[in-house]
């Protein structure tokens, strides 16, 4: 079995969108490291007026930090969002750099050149923190309102973030418009200015293609695989839109029948999902409402298929 690296970004992308208690937040957290997950993106260190619900940022850090073994990642859009991320002990920060002009200006209020400017400044501030920056592309596929982007529009901004020495990328389909054709057709792309292992991608499930494209990733050894619990998410700036990360526990179930190892516990994935939507946070996913495929149990009492009558027993008791 291959391993594959799974992120959860959970922590941040829902609760960016559904405000809960802090506490909630990091109940959910020790819950996922209980089911093995080791990596998780966990916060925004951004302007707590423009997204409020993130707020708690340091709060949750240091609440989660002593916890041996977990790699904490985190977002920032400016120097002062990087202080503080460094200062809440973050192993990583991310940039918030957006291929989509309009969204960059809406979401950071700068446009992708202006983003590309001050993440080469960052860049040289993060040294003297002692944190390591990385840089997301978000709708690095396309989206939100416009047509999809390939290769053509990811290869300068590459050109760029080599030039200026961030390496560390999340690519990120923020709006669901690739398959496992265009996947494949960036991620060459990408692979001529970095290594895959060293890449993150993140899918959405948006149109429904998330689990194909996780499979495709496995089996091109991208580095670490963003997913998000139940598939839930959702992002300030668009209200009512699916922004929700692909399921993990479906990813991992995915994962799972192909030969991947993923190390986690996809019984305790469902459990903590169904806790994640008993306490009102919305999500989506199939595993937790119908089962993980069964191995060699036999089918509960009552489901067998009579093969030579297969007129299902409903309809014969009318």
């Amino acid at each position: 079995m291959t391993a594959v690296r799974l992120r959860e970004i959970a922590p941040r992308l829902t609760f960016q969108a559904h405000r809960v208690p802090t506490e909630l937040k990091i109940e959910l957290v020790q819950r996922l490291v209980r089911a093995g997950i080791r990596d998780f993106e966990l916060s925004s260190f951004v302007r707590p007026d423009l997204i409020p619900a993130l707020a708690d940022a340091a709060e949750v850090f240091a609440a989660l930090r002593a916890v041996p073994g977990l790699t904490l990642g985190c977002c920032i859009g400016n120097e002062r969002g990087l202080r503080a991320a460094a200062a809440a002990g973050a192993d990583s920060a991310a940039f918030l750099l957006s291929a989509d002009e309009d969204f960059a200006r809406a979401n950071i209020g700068r446009s992708t050149e202006q983003s590309l400017v001050e993440l080469e400044r960052l860049a040289r501030v993060a040294v003297d923190l002692g944190i390591a920056l990385g840089t997301y592309v978000i709708f690095a596929w396309g989206g939100p309102t416009g047509p999809a982007r390939g290769p053509a529009e990811l290869e300068p901004i590459a050109r760029r973030l080599v030039d200026i020495g961030v390496t560390d990328w999340v690519l990120a389909d923020s709006f669901g418009y690739a398959a496992p054709p265009q996947i494949r057709e960036l991620l060459a792309t990408a692979a001529q200015h970095v290594p895959l292992e060293s890449l993150t991608v993140q899918v959405h499930d948006n149109r429904g293609l998330g689990v194909a494209n996780v499979l495709v990733l496995a089996e091109l050894g991208v580095g670490t695989i963003d997913v998000s619990l139940a598939g839930s998410g959702g992002h300030p700036a668009m209200p009512g839109q699916r922004g929700g990360g692909v399921c993990t526990e479906d990813a991992v179930q995915a994962l799972d029948l192909a030969g991947h190892d993923t190390g986690l516990d996809l019984a305790a994935l469902v459990d903590t999902a169904n806790w994640l939507a008993d306490a009102g946070v919305p999500g989506l996913g199939f595993v937790r409402h119908v089962g993980p495929v069964p191995r060699s149990a036999p089918a509960p009492a009552g489901l067998a298929f009579d093969w030579k009558n297969p007129t299902h027993e409903s309809e014969r008791a009318r």
